[in-house]
């Protein structure tokens, strides 16, 4: 236990979410307890992360969410360690819920993206429902920057991903590559602009991004199989795309449609011929971002790896953080599920009303 690396999480606290700075100290080393010395609360060392307050063993927790998060079904886990189907769905949303803000922090900042391709996914609901589930990614190091869910395949769903994505995006050339939804035109014009304060009334103008990129892949079926693909650019030159794609590449959308196999094959919801149904989207949403960040943080990826140097080794792996820039190695279960992200520092609340009589006092004496 280690004091200089937690912070309070008491809300009330004007040290709140500040690491280092001498005011936490142990209570317990059994019951791994910290206090801190301005508000005088004491708190777990597990305050702020899933494994607080759970009622059965942490180990036990950490299997079930590692499974969960690559793709077994919740049914195998029930028959397997016995517990019941509630118990792992809230262990889902639990963990889920706490994924999205370490998304959130770590993630959902800007950095050079280049290339970023956006695709939805048709997920079927108890009762006849349908929701659509759009996610982009950053296709040089395969990171999943994100994604929104909706009962409606309309402007509202991809304004939203398209604000996801421009949370993860830096000032400079970029390029997105869709399928052949329009939404997509009018989501990324809006989205990838900037502010222009002159110092005059009223609104300040919004000045589009330059070197944005926008094309979109229109696939034609007839008799339900593809017969003309055509790569379309709406905003841009060819040769601003081929700086930001790889080499003698077209332009496609496969990386994020290989993606969508993933999350399928991880969220047994989203198999196109099965019977698992979701019945609720804040159960879809957890196990979204679960899957999503263990792909990011915890699973290798085979095409970003690279050869060694020192000849020990063949292959040196990454994960699309490691590739991002975001980590240095691999995290583990416990490493995601233990994150703590640090809460806004305190401000103090305004004083309402009259002043008090002691500071009017003062007042008239230096004067």
């Amino acid at each position: 236990m280690n004091p200089q690396e937690v912070f309070c999480p008491n809300d009330a606290c004007v040290s709140r979410g500040i690491v280092g700075a001498g005011n936490i100290g142990i209570k317990s080393q059994k019951e791994r307890r910290y206090f801190c010395k301005h508000c005088r609360h004491s708190f777990a060392a597990t305050k702020g992360t899933p494994l607080f307050d759970l009622k059965k063993s942490q180990a036990l927790f950490l299997v079930v969410v590692t499974l969960l998060a690559h793709g077994c079904p919740p049914q195998a886990i029930v028959v397997a360690f016995g517990l019941s189907e509630h118990t792992v769905f809230a262990w889902q949303k639990k963990a889920g819920e706490h994924c999205e803000q370490v998304h959130q922090a770590l993630v959902e900042q800007p950095r050079d993206l280049g290339h970023v391709q956006a695709d939805e996914v048709r997920v079927k609901f108890a009762k006849k429902c349908v929701v659509w589930m759009a996610m982009a990614m950053q296709v040089s190091t395969r990171l999943w920057l994100g994604g929104v869910l909706s009962e409606h395949r309309d402007q509202g769903l991809i304004d939203q991903l398209a604000q996801k994505v421009r949370a993860c995006a830096a000032f400079g050339a970029l390029l997105l590559a869709t399928d052949g939804l329009v939404s997509y035109i009018k989501a990324w014009k809006r989205a990838f602009r900037t502010r222009v304060c002159t110092g005059k009334r009223g609104r300040p103008a919004l000045l589009a991004w330059p070197e944005v990129v926008i094309g979109q892949v229109i696939k034609r079926h007839r008799a339900r199989r593809l017969v003309e693909v055509e790569a379309r650019l709406v905003q841009g030159t060819s040769q601003q795309r081929e700086a930001l794609s790889l080499p003698d590449q077209k332009l496609h959308t496969s990386y994020i449609e290989r993606l969508n196999a993933t999350f399928r094959a991880r969220l047994c919801g989203l198999v196109r011929r099965g019977r698992a149904l979701y019945y609720q989207q804040d159960t879809l949403s957890a196990g979204m971002y679960l899957v999503g960040t263990f792909y990011n943080f915890c699973s290798f990826h085979k095409s970003l790896r690279q050869e060694r140097a020192d000849g020990r080794r063949k292959w040196h792996e990454r994960t699309p953080a490691m590739a991002a820039g975001i980590t240095d190695h691999c995290w583990s279960t416990q490493e995601v599920l233990t994150y703590k992200i640090a809460p806004a520092p305190y401000v103090a609340p305004k004083r309402r009303g009259r002043k008090p009589k002691q500071a009017c006092s003062t007042l008239l004496v230096a004067s």
